[in-house]
């Protein structure tokens, strides 16, 4: 008889024997910034996430840096919007002005980490598409230029990284060209490759005041019965110039997280995203949950499946916990 209980008899030779270890080093936490001063407003439907406004940015960084986590992922609420998203690509817009923020607050504490910036233009447009609308359709091919635009206004303010997030097809390229163009060739970029139009969404729509305001994203965003598919996005982005591809959502695409490790030789990311994190807290408090539990159950299957690199609302929770293991260990 095979005794495979032998190797779970006890913590240690669990831990001896564990396949895959949840490296909080690999997790980016995501950040909403908003215009404003002095503010700090959870988002309803998100327990325990913020919108800040970039002075209270501070606490943010000493909370990152003190978590051991790899940095950041910034998302813009601007002030005003207007139909061709124009705050995506100002230079003195809420994202320029928040990572300008960090990088003068880590030259104050001597403390840093990797600050990227999401680049896509619904959370600017007054119609909450993720490109200009022509006819009342998406206008893929006009929309580069603008998203182009708004990586370069990151880049020049200092990110370390942008993450071209709308599913226009080409725009990895695009703005990979106007990266190196601009003298940026070695400012990598995350491509959000296999971007599902999924439901699990939702709360994010609320932190960002992002929802379209007609119609839906399924002709841009992936249909999510489709695998096949989302290797032929990651492919095209290979091509394209991405240094790091993703799959988004994580939690529900975990077949196409493993596909995709197995084609591809690229840094690959997940996002745990909004709705799967709003499940998790609103479980966890009627009890039904073992919220502790359950997410590093659930960081444990996204590095099992292949990722590299975990975006997720859980990171600084998370951080915490295995801070609090070491300890008792």
């Amino acid at each position: 008889m095979q005794r495979l209980r032998r190797m779970r008899a006890n913590g240690m030779l669990r831990a001896l024997a564990a396949e895959t270890r949840a490296d909080v080093s690999k997790l980016i936490y995501p950040v909403f910034v908003r215009c404003g001063e002095n503010v700090k407003e959870e988002v309803p439907s998100m327990p325990g996430v913020y919108r800040y406004s970039a002075d209270r940015l501070g606490e943010v960084a000493d909370a990152v840096a003190e978590a051991g986590v790899a940095g950041v992922m910034l998302f813009g609420i601007p002030e005003q919007k207007d139909e061709s998203g124009s705050g995506a690509y100002d230079e003195n817009g809420v994202v320029p002005r928040a990572i300008r923020f960090f990088k003068d607050h880590f030259r104050k504490t001597g403390k840093s980490f990797l600050v990227a910036a999401d680049i896509c233009l619904c959370e600017y447009t007054s119609h909450g598409h993720c490109g200009m609308l022509v006819g009342g359709e998406v206008d893929n091919d006009g929309s580069l230029p603008l998203h182009a635009k708004a990586a370069l206004a990151a880049a020049e303010a200092g990110a370390d990284m942008v993450a071209p997030s709308s599913m226009m097809d080409g725009v990895v390229g695009a703005v990979r060209r106007a990266l190196d163009g601009a003298g940026f060739s070695s400012l990598p970029i995350m491509a959000y490759s296999a971007k599902f139009a999924s439901a699990f969404y939702g709360p994010f729509r609320d932190a960002a005041d992002s929802a379209p305001k007609s119609g839906d994203r399924k002709s841009y965003q992936m249909d999510v019965r489709n695998a096949r598919e989302a290797v032929r996005e990651i492919e095209a982005d290979e091509r394209e110039g991405a240094d790091i591809v993703m799959v988004k959502p994580a939690l529900a695409f975990l077949d196409v997280v493993k596909t995709a490790r197995e084609r591809t030789l690229l840094p690959l990311a997940v996002y745990n995203v909004s709705g799967e994190y709003s499940m998790v807290k609103a479980a966890a408090k009627e009890g039904w949950l073992d919220e502790k539990r359950t997410v590093t159950e659930i960081m444990a299957a996204f590095f099992r499946a292949g990722a590299d690199i975990v975006i997720t609302y859980h990171a600084l929770d998370f951080a915490r916990w295995q801070k609090e293991a070491e300890v008792k260990g």
